[in-house]
């Protein structure tokens, strides 16, 4: 035996690494002894395509000699190679692989069927063809693999965020038969958990030179020529690893990951490949490893593998019976947290837990949403009227400026309901298993003390690839080893079955989760925002409209399907890379290729609806003027004429009474009807009252007033005064303007298109415009207009009309912008003569304040917020809206308003944003609080406007209102009919309070009602919930932002 000689910690530590090293010493370590003999395929041969083609069709091509080193391509290309080889005979008994490395993306085909993916990037360079090779075993096969011309992480130019090249090639660099020796593979997992556990505990640490003199020890004993020396050296590693750690360890609960963006910088057509190379090889784990349990999130996903790889899926579902497969999330998609409306996210919970329902036999029981850019403060009351009380994300983790102070808490929303929140304290959903990580998640819990148990998610993620064989050895090896935490192969449940058994002293976070960093998504890809915010009234329309048709007439069939296929592609559309404006060119053009689908669809489906309600309805041929609002509107609305021009038609509501529903327009040509669904409850105008002509004034400024509102501009355009004319009270602070544009620098760290950094702030540049560019548009009557040209810089030019309708409490500014800019940003700004140290800003079914000054780090890391149709900023008795019809980014600082308008960033689409915008926003001066003056219905009105439809045949000749509301602290938002009965007569009414009050609401109804009951999100029965009807009356209770549906089994119409 060698005499023990002192050692030196550096120079052993090293002497380790080298001998488990993939680059140095490889002729005689280790590491190069874990392939044997080796020999190259019989024939190498492909075919090169630009479509994505399925395997039946692949293999019928014309295939040409190939060889490695060939390259292929370009970007987004597929190439098919026909792989035949033999296996030696002399390998009989030993482990056989086919080693394969490309930089595109791989997938194994053998039989027919996908067996395994292939990503250099992801660690899997092998296919393991016999675990041992017996005497009967075929030894002549032929495969197939597919090679995607794009890398796990798509194939950015230069780097990875960088637009694709589209000109990349690739190339094939091995492919060739070689013996796996399994016992060399052992022996380098022990000797890097060993090194691991060295480093990561370190040189004061009496477990760490345990772990250190361990590996030395093997080395010392394993020689790698010689096979027989390799069960002493595992001997060693065995005697230290069978050290137990004690009872009050730490556990962590690791489950098999993979995170695949749906569509990110590669096209969503090529994430149904990912999911089949990545799902394809947890399945191959999961046969090999009895213990392993793979969590899988996104409905949407599973939907596509089902149909274009229908044997993997039935193997998942299979996999799913056993308890190793668990679908997680609950969400069609792993949605944008921030950006969809609050009917978008019951949604994404109502098709994607009904997917999983149908597909898997239960509903996911947890809500995991790991890498989106922010979580709204109603998720947790969707979540829970949903089913799920349970939640995982870590992307809090990515915060720029403060540590969020907890991984394991209870998260509070804004009505009150708690959901129990895990953030993996590794802060990854990526991990592979090294010692490194593991100590991470111990150290780096914020909540020692409060819980013993953690999440250790661990595979390759964003791109796919999911977990490796070498990371489950990892894992299993370090179980339960003293000086390490307990590492348990887990899942979901018993990760949050253990946090609740243990959460009697775990804190409460109220509010918000919002995101220190990438807030430049609330406002990048201008174009997808807008179509998202279009398709989303669309399909509110469609459904109510539809249900009226329902409620009308027997003979109506509800377009279930069709609506479920539309909500279907916004929903995909609403994932987190897609909405948010962080994706490629690719993405964007099949994204608006959606939205227009979306559109043209809707569009036909409100016809059909109209046709419905005006069938065997009296009357003259004409318009059908629908209200998709609950309340009562007077608008002014441009009506069709003959020859396509319009007319201005002053759309009257009389009477009290909140409404939903329709009436006719007799004649295209009328400036006034005297019957329609609507009128906005608030400040009226005056009898008498009429939008007054523009005056001209010598300076060439322009007044525009409706005895509501007053409002100057300057010669220029901006808004020199807006005065409530009831109270004389200016809006415009003194000696400033508003309607100011602002454009700012806009480079950030890395994050192109994600982020936009605070130091932006002081880049500010106001435009300014050129006096005699304003002109008067529409000269009072009905409508009052303005209108300029504002150059913006050389390249970009905006137009502008500024318009004030009589009886509107707001003025809109109706904007064009030719945008050609690089790393700018353009804002609007409103300096207002209110002062409050926080403003109100909308969010789904409800609204928050955060704070107009940056106190501390917490208040100026949001110098750039998100928000739905409106902003508020109030004192007593007195306050100023901005509403918008598409626009989220925004900000109120001091007593400036800010909109954000639009971006130039150039990566990951160089192209993002370029060319024309068009929007909306307005302006609304307000006495009393903003819920009192009617802010809230305002902005619906400005996103929803009346409809002004074609009747097929006679319009219906009275008003009809379907809905009213007693109080307008509730919202009626939806109305569909239930999912579950597409062939009964049910809807669904979903409604919210909206002013953050405690109230009791009526909702009266002219439909016929045989039973009224309340129901959850899912549209699932509440058993006591049963709603007595008073004269067609039901009486609704709520809390502050409380989210209520409620199922209306209706009578059959009498014709």
């Amino acid at each position: 035996m060698a005499t023990p000689v002192l050692k030196h910690w550096r120079t052993t530590l090293e002497r380790v690494e080298k001998f488990i090293s993939p680059l140095y010493f490889t002729d005689c370590n280790l590491r190069g002894r874990l392939f044997g003999d080796s020999c190259p395929v019989d024939a190498l041969s492909s075919f090169i395509t630009p479509e994505r083609l399925p395997y039946q069709q692949a293999i019928q091509q014309n295939f040409r000699p190939a060889q490695v080193g060939d390259c292929f391509g370009p970007t987004w290309w597929t190439c098919w190679f026909r792989v035949e080889l033999t296996i030696p005979e002399a390998w009989v008994g030993q482990e056989v692989h086919l080693r394969w490395e490309s930089n595109g993306e791989g997938l194994v085909w053998r039989d027919g069927e996908p067996v395994q993916g292939l990503t250099k990037e992801g660690e899997k360079t092998s296919y393991v063809l016999n675990d041992r090779l017996g005497e009967g075993d075929p030894r002549s096969l032929t495969l197939y693999v597919e090679v995607a011309c794009n890398g796990l992480l798509g194939a950015g130019k230069g780097s990875m965020i960088a637009a694709p090249d589209p000109e990349k090639m690739f190339q094939v660099s091995r492919a060739e038969l070689a013996v796996f020796h399994r016992d060399v593979h052992k022996l380098l997992v022990d000797l890097e958990l060993l090194l691991g556990m060295a480093k990561g505990l370190g040189e004061d640490n009496q477990r760490s030179f345990q772990a250190l003199y361990t590996a030395n020890q093997m080395v010392n004993i394993c020689d790698p020529a010689q096979p027989k020396t390799f069960p002493i050296a595992q001997a060693l590693a065995c005697q230290f690893f069978d050290q137990r750690g004690g009872e009050s360890q730490h556990t962590l609960h690791a489950m098999g990951h993979c995170h695949i963006d749906t569509a990110w910088l590669w096209p969503f057509k090529e994430t149904v490949r990912k999911c089949a190379r990545s799902w394809v090889t947890a399945v191959q784990l999961m046969e090999r490893n009895p213990e392993f349990i793979f969590v899988c999130s996104q409905a949407q996903q599973l939907l596509w593998v089902k149909t274009h790889y229908p044997g993997l899926y039935t193997r998942l579902q299979e996999f799913a019976c056993h308890g190793q497969f668990v679908p997680v999330g609950g969400t069609w998609v792993e949605m944008d947290g921030n950006l969809p409306s609050g009917e978008a996210m019951v949604r994404q919970f109502l098709q994607g837990q009904n997917f999983f329902l149908q597909e898997f036999g239960k509903m996911c029981s947890e809500f995991w949403l790991p890498d989106t850019f922010g979580y709204s403060a109603q998720l947790p009351q969707i979540m829970l009227g949903c089913g799920i009380g349970r939640f995982l994300t870590q992307k809090l983790s990515w915060n720029l400026v403060n540590s969020f102070p907890h991984h394991t808490f209870f998260w509070e929303g804004l009505d009150g309901s708690r959901v129990l929140t895990h953030f993996p304290p590794g802060d990854s959903y990526g991990m592979q298993g090294s010692v490194e990580e593991v100590l991470k998640t111990v150290t780096n819990n914020r909540d020692k003390g409060r819980t013993n148990h953690s999440a250790f998610l661990f595979g390759f993620g964003d791109g796919g690839g999911g977990p490796t064989q070498v990371m489950l050895d990892r894992l299993k090896r370090l179980c339960n080893t003293d000086g390490l935490p307990r590492v348990q192969l887990s899942s979901p449940g018993r990760l949050f079955s253990a946090l609740e058994n243990t959460s009697g002293q775990l804190c409460t976070w109220v509010g918000e989760l919002f995101l220190e960093l990438h807030n430049g998504t609330y406002t990048s890809q201008a174009q997808i925002k807008k179509e998202n915010r279009e398709c989303e009234r669309i399909l509110h329309d469609v459904e109510l409209l539809s249900s009226l048709a329902l409620a009308r007439s027997a003979q109506f069939l509800y377009p279930a399907s069709q609506l479920q296929c539309l909500w279907r592609l916004l929903l995909l559309n609403q994932f987190h890379d897609v909405v948010p404006g962080s994706c490629i060119q690719l993405v964007v053009e099949e994204a608006m290729c959606h939205y227009k689908d979306i559109r043209s669809h809707g569009n036909k489906l409100l016809s059909t609806a109209a046709a419905a309600l005006c069938a065997g309805e009296p009357g003259p041929e004409g318009l059908l003027i629908v209200n998709t609002l609950p309340w009562k509107r007077t608008e002014v609305l441009a009506l069709p004429r003959p020859g396509g021009a319009h007319s201005l038609g002053l759309i009257l509501s009389p009477g009290d009474s909140a409404q939903h529903g329709l009436c006719s327009c007799p004649s295209p040509h009328v400036t006034a009807t005297p019957a329609a669904p609507a009128c906005v409850r608030g400040t009226r105008a005056p009898a008498d009252s009429v939008s007054r002509p523009p005056p001209t004034k010598p300076d060439g400024s322009v007044t525009l007033d409706n005895g509501i509102i007053r409002v100057s501009l300057d010669p220029t355009g901006r808004l020199s005064s807006l005065v409530l004319v009831a109270s004389g009270r200016e809006v415009i602070a003194e000696g400033a303007m508003g309607n100011q544009f602002v454009l700012f620098d806009d480079v950030p760290l890395y994050w192109d298109a994600w982020d936009v950094m605070d130091y932006h702030l002081e880049t500010r540049k106001p435009v300014l415009g050129q006096v005699g560019t304003l002109a008067v548009g529409s000269e009072g009557g009905l409508r009052g207009s303005a209108w300029f040209l504002l150059q913006l810089s050389p390249n970009s030019r905006l137009s502008q009309e500024v318009v004030l309708d009589i009886g509107c409490p707001y003025v809109r500014f109706h904007t064009e912008v030719h945008w050609h800019e690089a790393h700018k940003f353009l804002k609007v700004e409103f300096p207002a003569r209110v002062r409050s140290p926080q403003a109100t800003y909308e969010i789904q079914f409800g609204h928050l304040q955060r704070p107009t000054h940056y106190n501390t780090s917490w208040d100026w890391a949001r110098f750039e917020v998100w928000a739905h149709r409106w902003m508020d900023l109030s004192e007593h008795s007195f306050g100023l809206a901005l509403l918008n019809d598409c626009k989220y980014g925004a900000s109120v600082h001091g007593s400036v308003l800010s909109l954000s308008l639009l971006r130039a960033p150039k990566a990951p689409d160089a192209s993002a944003d370029m060319g024309r915008h068009e929007f909306t926003y307005a302006l609304m001066p307000h006495k009393g609080s903003f819920q009192d003056a009617g802010v809230i219905r305002a902005a619906y009105n400005l996103n929803f406007p009346l409809l002004a439809l074609p009747a097929p045949g006679p319009a219906p000749t009275t008003a009809w209102s379907a809905f009213s509301l007693s109080t307008p602290a509730v919202v009626l938002e939806t109305v569909k009919q239930a999912e579950s009965s597409p062939e009964s007569r049910t809807l669904v009414l979903r409604l919210y309070e909206a002013h953050g009050s405690h109230v009791d609401c009526w909702l009266q109804t002219s439909l016929l009602v045989k039973e009224a009951v309340l129901c959850n999100l899912l549209e699932q029965r509440d058993p006591t919930g049963q709603l007595p009807l008073h004269d067609d009356r039901l009486k609704l209770t709520f809390s502050p932002f409380q989210v209520r549906s409620l199922l209306l089994v209706l009578q059959p119409p009498s014709g």
